[in-house]
């Protein structure tokens, strides 16, 4: 029983890590838990080989070693991925963490465990479990001082402050299981792991109500706080992503990409923008046309319209003039004669 809870703990979080990597959509967040996951999988499954072969090789608990010394560097990303969806202060975070797997794969085949068995079994497991316990800590204080100040829940679909506190209390939670393992037995660490992962996996589908067919948005406004965070993540698809370029962008797979249902997308435009999908979309293509016009002044209209996303230089031309009320060229032109005499 101990083996079989244990070693399918190990095996599912594998699972569920593949599965957070390809759920769309994949934010900066997701893919550090999914990351961190993985990490509890290895560690927690080099534990049960452990546990139940003993002479196991070397090489498996010098990798499940090195995992754990990525794991509370892989909760601090996630955290730090969590306040900053749009990666402005942590676009560099992958290759920092990057670089620490690389230092510790060098010094794993600088010193292996096979050949230093003393140097793996104290110092560095002294040295990972102090700096796992020294992630955990900060990650805390980064999601407390996020919560004082009244830091907002993400988009829709998007992980939210609950969903970040029950990763840190789980990864608490492991830690402590394998910081006491000689007070009670090394494979409750790996337990610890299985108890966490299914018991979140349990919550999640007792939380989750079915969708109804017809979801009744129109006599149901929006919350402020969703609509801000929803449009928050509209733009940055949108405008940040190019979003727009895409000829064949349709209500239904933008919908897609925010993970909301395409009515709750109508809604947010024509409550919060107070306009239609279309129209909408042919505004933010204009304006990404007039950067272009103002940029780019030898560009030819063809190319002003490909650049854009509009489907052809018809188009192109009948929306720039319902929106500016003047042709492109035109528009061009008097931007020239402004900044000329400017």
């Amino acid at each position: 029983m101990l083996f079989f809870f244990a070693g399918l703990g190990a095996f599912n979080g594998v699972a569920l890590s593949v599965y957070l990597l390809l759920r769309q959509p994949v934010r900066p967040a997701q893919r550090w838990l999914a990351a961190l996951v993985l990490m509890l999988s290895l560690r927690t499954g080099k534990s049960v080989l452990f546990y139940f072969w003993p002479d196991i090789s070397k090489l498996v608990l010098q990798i499940g070693l090195t995992a754990c010394f990525l794991i509370g560097i892989c909760l601090v990303g996630f955290v730090r991925a969590w306040l900053d969806p749009d990666r402005r202060q942590t676009r560099h975070d992958p290759l920092v963490a990057l670089g620490l797997l690389v230092l510790a794969t060098v010094f794993g085949l600088a010193y292996p465990y096979t050949d230093n068995v003393r140097l793996w079994a104290g110092p560095v497991w002294a040295f990972i479990q102090a700096g796992w316990l020294a992630c955990l800590l900060v990650a805390a204080v980064l999601f407390l001082h996020a919560a004082r100040q009244g830091r907002a829940d993400g988009a829709p679909g998007a992980l939210t402050r609950a969903h970040v506190a029950s990763v840190i209390a789980g990864v608490a939670v492991i830690w402590l299981a394998y910081a006491t393992a000689g007070l009670t037995s090394y494979i409750v660490g790996a337990l610890s792991f299985s108890l966490v992962l299914y018991l979140s996996v349990s919550v999640a589908l007792a939380l989750r109500t079915p969708r109804p067919a017809a979801e009744p948005y129109r006599d149901r406004k929006i919350a402020q706080t969703e609509a801000d965070a929803a449009l928050r993540a509209l733009n940055a698809l949108m405008v940040d992503e190019g979003l727009y370029k895409d000829a064949g962008l349709t209500l239904a797979k933008l919908a897609r990409r925010l993970n909301m249902p395409p009515a709750r997308l109508s809604q947010l435009l024509n409550d919060n923008h107070k306009t239609a999908f279309k129209p909408y979309l042919a505004q933010v293509r204009v304006e990404a046309a007039k950067q272009v016009l103002r940029a780019q002044t030898a560009v030819s209209m063809e190319e002003v319209a490909e650049a854009s996303g509009f489907l052809s230089t018809s188009t192109f031309y009948r929306c720039f003039s319902k929106v500016e009320g003047t042709t492109p060229g035109a528009w061009r032109q008097a931007q020239l004669r402004l900044h000329g005499a400017s």
